[in-house]
């Protein structure tokens, strides 16, 4: 869940600036928000719009200006921090055992570690394969439909652990093409959200989505090979903290054959204490994705001395970029304001609006925003449409607890 990993990295990531270089800042997997409206962060990515205004010119159309037919499993590629959400209805006294709030969002502890098994053993247990890139990943799939496996997805898990086994179920039922590295150093990562009435207490175990290893796993021929098939590539920034080794690898590749890559800021602490991973990274981004707060650390981090999101939006479009042939596109969500999106031009796309009593909870909109633009993208969709199909993504979700989704979409 997407909140939670936020939350949580940005607290470890303060420590790793004031303790020692090799601790690891990861945050939850997704960037999870409380329930009900709560603040719009990465869930500020949220609320969906449909209707467009300020239609782009054709010249910031779409990376292509035709549909394709058919699209072909594995055409599009994500790597990240895989998390099991495991979702289960408690009761006051289970809070009170491990020490939680109604609302809340915190990495696991050792006083934590009885609290998955216990979880599991409720009456109405739910999974989800989760964490931000899979979400988004995951999304995509769902708005494309057919063929399965569009999305192909590479993160870390823990080898034959019972959570490994069931995400590697939930990504199948999911219809993404999962090809986890399974280390026995840790378990799967997981993320609990223990429900109490219309509260969620989010509890997060990074554990193997911090294992991931270039050389156990993205360079191996079979895995390489699915890299080498897809069109679009989609990291979020957390997995900067990670494995840059990897990051850049696929980044390399894709400007080298002029694919499509794409990046999420994900939160400021990324830009705040992992900039040179981020500047490494940035000449190779052809999108770019961030919120209203990120785009503002980022601002303030690479000094554009503006705090307007449109100019941040153009200067960060500006920025160096290594594959000339493609020019750089900025996406920058406000939650229920408007969408910003800088190509040729900046524009700006109005959310669908929401009456806040529809709201359930924000846990995975802006990972769902990232999905729904993407599945615009890998058809070579016109920007708005994509924009449009990231917004009714961010709605739908909006809806319903956690980055869950209806059967089919509707969007048209």
């Amino acid at each position: 869940m997407a909140s939670v990993e936020l939350k949580a990295k940005k607290r470890l990531s303060e420590e790793k600036k004031t303790e020692s270089p090799t601790k690891k800042t990861e945050t939850m997997a997704s960037d999870a928000p409380k329930a009900k409206k709560g603040r719009f962060s990465e869930e500020k990515k949220t609320e969906s719009p449909s209707k467009k205004t300020d239609l782009p010119s054709k010249k910031t159309e779409s990376p292509s200006k035709k549909t394709t037919d058919k699209l072909s499993p594995n055409t599009l590629f994500g790597m990240g921090n895989p998390l099991l959400d495991i979702s289960a209805v408690v009761d006051k006294d289970f809070l009170d055992k491990y020490t939680l709030k109604p609302n809340d969002q915190i990495l696991a502890e050792d006083k934590h570690k009885e609290l998955f098994e216990e979880l599991v053993k409720k009456s109405k247990v739910e999974y989800h394969a989760g964490g931000a890139t899979q979400n988004s990943i995951k999304i995509a799939q769902w708005m494309i439909q057919e063929p399965h496996k569009v999305g192909t997805f590479f993160g870390c898990i823990g080898k034959d652990d019972k959570f490994g086994g069931i995400l590697k179920q939930k990504a199948e039922e999911a219809h993404i093409d999962a090809h986890y590295y399974e280390q026995e150093e840790k378990p799967t990562g997981t993320c609990a959200a223990c429900i109490t009435g219309d509260n969620r207490s989010l509890v997060a175990n990074l554990a193997a989505a911090e294992c991931y290893k270039k050389d156990k796993h993205l360079d191996l021929e079979e895995n390489w090979e699915l890299v080498e098939k897809a069109k679009v590539y989609y990291i979020a920034g957390f997995f900067l903290t990670v494995s840059l080794e990897s990051i850049l690898k696929v980044a390399k590749h894709a400007s080298d054959n002029n694919k499509l890559f794409c990046l999420n800021l994900s939160a400021p602490f990324i830009c705040q204490f992992f900039k040179d991973n981020l500047m490494q990274v940035m000449p190779y981004v052809d999108v770019l994705f961030g919120n209203e707060t990120e785009a503002a650390a980022f601002a303030k981090e690479l000094d554009f001395e503006t705090e307007d999101i449109k100019e941040i939006a153009k200067k960060a479009q500006a920025l160096t970029k290594v594959n000339k042939k493609r020019q750089r596109i900025v996406v920058l969500t406000q939650g229920k304001d408007k969408t910003a999106m800088a190509s040729e031009k900046v524009e700006t796309f109005p959310v669908l609006k929401i009456d806040p009593k529809h709201i359930v909870d924000t846990i995975g909109a802006g990972d769902a925003f990232v999905g729904g633009f993407l599945s615009g993208l890998v058809q070579e969709k016109p920007l708005d449409q994509c924009v449009k199909a990231a917004h009714y993504a961010a709605n739908v979700i909006i809806r319903r607890a956690g980055c869950t989704f209806p059967e089919k979409p509707d969007f048209k």
